[in-house]
């Protein structure tokens, strides 16, 4: 039995936002991104030739709907705080058969969605959620239904969160487009924001639509809601939340089938749009390290990020001077359950900063790792490279805050130079990372594993998705988490954050998802 199966059923959430300067960039780029303007570049996958087309007027889709631009949609202001929990629906037919489903209605659960579902039911048994919106389409309804189970409450149906309109594209196999639209197949797959069929730019399209679906959610009196909708418009839902992640980071955030992930909004001091808080992402009833696919490209490149535990003498993470204090029990229960959580992937490398809790977390993977053959989870013994990064090292930085740094969003209220000394630390951190992974072999699975504290996490994550320090309130890290980034272009390309935050392997030992990180005792 892998780890993978043995993981406890558990799931868990994600944390905020500022406005920030109007920057679009995607996770680890290495080229600049043009903007969706009226005069853009097509670029065939026929020819290596370029020409230069302007995008007629938008036209009304199947459902009569006449796109705006997402950005002319401000989020509403929220006057108490509100968690929203977004679940994709479970293993469709045409899931299981690779077809192209968009916005279509032919395809039901298979039996194993209907498990991912059931899991999911259990996972947020315990959750008073006040209200369920779904979209209508049969296989997200129905894992909606699920869900929901006996709640008295009635489901409520949105057009709005129907997934992406794919017009002729809908109920092809995908060797099928392939065949019969080459070139517009091929532009889908490498550059979706400016994919047009049928006289629609469905990227742009569904942004304007995820956008306007907020309206809607945060208008309404509940404070804890549960929307389940799909893959593509969940990840529109969390971008446009994040105020000025645009169409660019389309398959950016990932979402698994019954993936959940959890944003929690907080009242603007000044009665604007809310802050952000993601707390979770795509967390997935099994484990997120499965072989697989990224955004449907394999993927053998993965940086996975570890939070580590906290020392005994710092039971709440206030104190950054404990740093070389041992680890307390519980850090220790942490770091053995995600080495477990490790056996999955050949670990490479693990790199940690010089602090005493990376270091002992380190060591816990790194002897699980060399144990794989009597562990049973490899035939051979592993052989793990460990090193110290002075980039990871952030508790001289960490020690000038006033800020408690046990409370979520903390980094948002910290004093400027903290920001900013912490952010260009993370900026030497993640360029160390991705020069690691870049050392490693050119076939065949390549994992590193970075041991750090989650301030750091949370920074390098910015700088993986190329946003601007202003953010780094904007997420959380528990500790003991993973988040995990994959690269299907390798080191030099885009990263696709397969997951942040994720704790289900911490069992009994892990934040449940009914507790709130926002500071609010009434919610």
């Amino acid at each position: 039995m892998s780890s993978a199966t043995a993981l406890t059923s558990h799931l868990f959430l994600l944390h905020k936002t500022n406005d920030f300067s109007h920057r679009r960039r995607r996770c680890g780029c290495r080229r600049s991104i043009f903007k969706q303007s009226r005069l853009h570049l097509v670029k065939s996958s026929s020819s290596l030739q370029e020409e230069i087309k302007v995008p007629p007027p938008p036209a009304a889709n199947e459902w009569g709907e006449v796109p705006a631009s997402w950005e002319s949609i401000p989020l509403p202001p929220v006057t108490a705080a509100k968690r929203v929990v977004l679940v994709r629906h479970g293993q469709s037919t045409w899931n299981a058969e690779g077809r192209i489903q968009g916005s279509s209605d032919f395809s039901v659960l298979t039996q194993k969605g209907e498990s991912q579902a059931e899991t999911s039911r259990l996972m947020l048994l315990d959750d008073s959620f006040d209200v369920c919106f779904s979209s209508p389409l049969i296989r997200s309804k129905r894992t909606a239904e699920i869900i929901w189970s006996s709640r008295e409450e009635e489901i409520i149906t949105d057009s709005n969160l129907r997934e992406i309109d794919l017009y002729s594209f809908q109920g092809l196999l995908k060797n099928e487009g392939k065949a019969k639209y080459g070139a517009a197949f091929r532009q889908w797959q490498i550059d979706a924001p400016n994919f047009n069929i049928d006289g629609h730019y469905p990227v742009r399209e569904l942004w304007a639509r995820a956008r306007s679906c907020w309206t809607k959610i945060l208008t309404h009196e509940s404070r804890s809601i549960l929307v389940v909708a799909h893959n593509a418009v969940n990840q529109a839902l969390v971008a446009t939340a994040i105020v000025g992640l645009g169409t660019e980071y389309f398959r950016i955030l990932l979402q698994s089938n019954c993936g959940v992930s959890v944003l929690d909004f907080t009242p603007d001091p000044e009665g604007g749009s809310p802050q952000i808080c993601v707390n979770r992402l795509n967390q997935t009833p099994s484990s997120p390290l499965g072989s697989g696919s990224s955004a449907g490209r394999k993927s053998t490149k993965r940086i996975i990020l570890v939070t580590h535990g906290l020392p005994q003498n710092d039971v709440e993470g206030r104190d950054p001077s404990s740093a070389d204090s041992r680890m307390n029990i519980l850090a220790m229960i942490q770091a053995q359950k995600t080495a477990e959580l490790l056996l999955d992937v050949k670990v490479r490398t693990i790199v940690s900063s010089s602090s005493r809790t990376a270091l002992e977390t380190a060591d816990a993977i790194s002897k699980v790792q060399e144990a794989a053959d009597c562990l049973g989870a490899d035939c051979v013994p592993r052989y793990v490279e460990s090193k110290q990064i002075p980039d990871l090292d952030v508790d001289s930085i960490l020690k000038q805050t006033k800020q408690d740094m046990a409370q979520p969003g903390w980094l948002r209220g910290s004093e400027d130079h903290v920001v900013q000394a912490l952010w260009d630390q993370s900026r030497a951190a993640w360029g160390s990372l991705v020069g690691e992974l870049s050392n490693g072999t050119s076939e065949g699975e390549d994992v590193v594993v970075a041991v750090g504290h989650p301030a750091l996490n949370i920074a390098i994550m910015g700088h993986c998705l190329n946003l601007t320090k202003e953010w780094l309130g904007s997420f959380h890290l528990d500790a003991g988490s993973i988040t995990v980034v994959d690269f299907p272009d390798g080191p030099t390309g885009n990263g696709v954050i397969r997951c942040i935050n994720y704790t289900a392997h911490l069992g009994r030992w892990s934040i449940p998802i009914t507790r709130s990180t926002i500071d609010d005792e009434n919610f």
